[in-house]
């Protein structure tokens, strides 16, 4: 199994999902997050009567790292799921950055919306054009720059809403694409992350903070980031 429980008890559990691995796949003959803990929960079990129950709270993209909760009872992913909603289920990450930001601290705003090739895009005009665009909340934070082989930042990421690819777009738009992200961060990206043999996108979901959605104790998770760009900085 690539996924690596750190936490389990009767109502949950946290993971660290690998980059390549998709948390959920439609696709026949793929395996997935979900598929491995269902396998995992069902062995688990000497004779189980049925599929044992993983509610899916959020995701990772496929060529993402980083911790994902998941809830074993109906009664845990709504409270997840509630928190999610109101913004108390935070996460941070980690980013590999393109550049170096003029401003070593800020927030970035942006509207996005989902085209028809699975690609978010943020709108340059006035947003009400854009029905189906909705508001997207970013906050930054370089931790560490180099100069060499290029510039690079690594940044501490927060996001106050969870929008389809919203840091990957966001931060494409503002000129500081991440390491390794082939569909947003064009040609010079991509022929930097191969000349660095990146083959993923470098971003990692590191912390994760929540109440227990029955006992109601404060959890926090974090981890360190696997993916071969961030060993590029100290």
């Amino acid at each position: 199994m690539r996924t690596e429980i750190l936490y389990e008890d009767g109502n949950i559990i946290v993971a660290w999902k690998p980059a390549g691995l998709a948390t959920q796949s439609a696709k026949v003959g793929q395996q997935d997050m979900v598929s491995e803990l269902k396998k995992y929960l069902a062995d688990k079990e000497l004779r189980p009567v049925k599929a044992p129950y993983l509610g899916i709270v959020h995701r990772l993209d496929q060529p993402v790292e980083g911790l994902l909760v998941f809830a074993k009872d109906k009664q845990a992913a709504a409270g997840l799921t509630v928190q999610l909603s109101e913004g108390t289920l935070n996460k941070h990450y980690y980013a590999v950055l393109c550049g170096q930001p003029s401003c070593k601290e800020g927030e970035l705003v942006d509207y996005l919306y989902k085209d028809k090739d699975n690609v978010a895009k943020v709108v340059t005009g006035s947003h009400e054009k854009y029905p189906e665009a909705k508001r997207a909340l970013l906050h930054y934070k370089a931790l560490e720059e180099i100069s060499t082989p290029k510039e690079l930042t690594l940044a501490d990421i927060h996001i106050e809403t969870g929008r389809f690819h919203q840091i990957r777009a966001q931060l494409a738009h503002a000129g500081l694409p991440l390491l390794g992200d082939m569909k947003y961060g064009g040609d010079s990206t991509a022929v930097l992350s191969r000349s660095l043999g990146i083959h993923y996108v470098a971003l990692c979901a590191y912390s994760l903070e929540f109440c227990h959605p029955v006992s109601r104790e404060k959890l926090t998770f974090q981890t360190k980031p696997q993916g071969k760009a961030f060993s590029l900085f100290e």
